[in-house]
């Protein structure tokens, strides 16, 4: 899988998540990423964003060791940039 495929594949499941309430992240990227993009499109999808949160949220409460600083997911390359993130998951959202 490529760098695009897995960013592909990680902003789908943010957009199937930020939709339906009940999720929860799978792991430690997914968590840590679906807090990072709560937090960049909270003032443009403020429910999406709770959902986010909470799925996030969820994850922690049973891993809380595994909660990482923002700059620590982008230095990960699990996120290339914050306003990537924001702009391309709110693409998706919009979207639909």
């Amino acid at each position: 899988m490529t760098a695009r495929d897995a960013e592909s594949a990680l902003l789908a499941r943010c957009s199937v998540v930020a939709r339906e309430a009940a999720q929860s992240a799978q792991d430690q990227r997914e968590a840590n990423v679906f807090r990072l993009a709560a937090m960049v499109v909270q003032s443009r999808f403020p429910g999406e964003s709770m959902r986010l949160m909470q799925a996030s949220e969820q994850y922690f409460a049973s891993h809380p060791n595994e909660r990482l600083a923002p700059a620590d997911v982008v230095r990960k390359g699990w996120v290339l940039s914050l306003p990537r993130l924001r702009d391309m998951l709110s693409h998706r959202l919009y979207g639909h």
